[in-house]
């Protein structure tokens, strides 16, 4: 009986989302494709930018960490592509930083978009200055040992999200929402459409012309606060 061979825990190659679609999904506020991808994809809160000018687009290069340990983010550094967002799975522990200033600027001369973790890092101030996007779930000034396995490029679970390589990846001040590579194409016309609904609704607020939704009585009736023909 013969068997396949086992999948390397290092995948060099791997299909990205389109640098079109990349460039379409920049302009778009992280919240608004959460809310187009069916209000799923957003990872959670505890991993936030470490300033909230902080923002990126990009293809997910998927790193698996064991918690305290970078090498596979030092492995990750040697095949990037520019372009590339790093997305670490730490396991969220927060008892050492996964990466600090040299490695942000070894990504910055690579070329790297952002980094994300579900994990510690440290010089949060030197990275600021910097202006590279670097999303995480804490700080720690404790460094890191570089010494366990891990994989490169396999489908890994961070903040309660599944990304696989490849992946569309958009981090703002809100958070990061990641869209299946597969999906990408087709929620950029809904998001489009999103946007100039929230404006529309914005402008009403704003002129007073409408200042409640127009669903929320409908909505109210079927959750049962409200009888039927009944309004607030």
């Amino acid at each position: 009986m013969s068997y396949a061979s086992p999948t390397p825990d290092v995948i060099r190659d791997f299909e990205r989302v389109s640098p079109e679609i990349v460039e379409q999904a920049s302009k778009f506020a992280s919240s608004i494709l959460a809310d187009v991808a069916g209000r799923r994809g957003a990872l959670h809160g505890r991993i936030s930018p470490l300033a909230p000018s902080m923002r990126f687009a990009g293809p997910a290069l998927t790193v698996e960490v064991r918690p305290g340990d970078n090498l596979m983010i030092h492995a990750a550094l040697a095949i990037a592509k520019p372009g590339d967002v790093i997305v670490v799975d730490g396991k969220g522990d927060l008892s050492s930083a996964l990466m600090g200033e040299i490695m942000s600027q070894q990504c910055v001369a690579l070329g790297v978009t952002a980094v994300v973790i579900d994990g510690a890092v440290r010089d949060s101030e030197a990275i600021c200055e910097l202006g590279f996007p670097m999303f995480a779930a804490g700080l720690n000034p404790n460094g890191p040992t570089k010494s366990v396995a891990g994989r490169l490029n396999h489908p890994i679970s961070i903040g309660g999200v599944s990304v696989n390589p490849g992946d569309l990846v958009v981090g703002d001040a809100d958070g990061v929402t990641v869209i299946e590579r597969e999906k990408a194409a087709a929620m950029m016309p809904l998001a489009e459409q999103k946007v100039a609904a929230e404006t529309k609704r914005i402008a009403e607020i704003k002129s007073r012309q409408a200042l409640a939704p127009g669903w929320l009585n409908g909505a109210l009736r079927t959750a049962g606060v409200i009888k039927e023909g009944e309004t607030l």
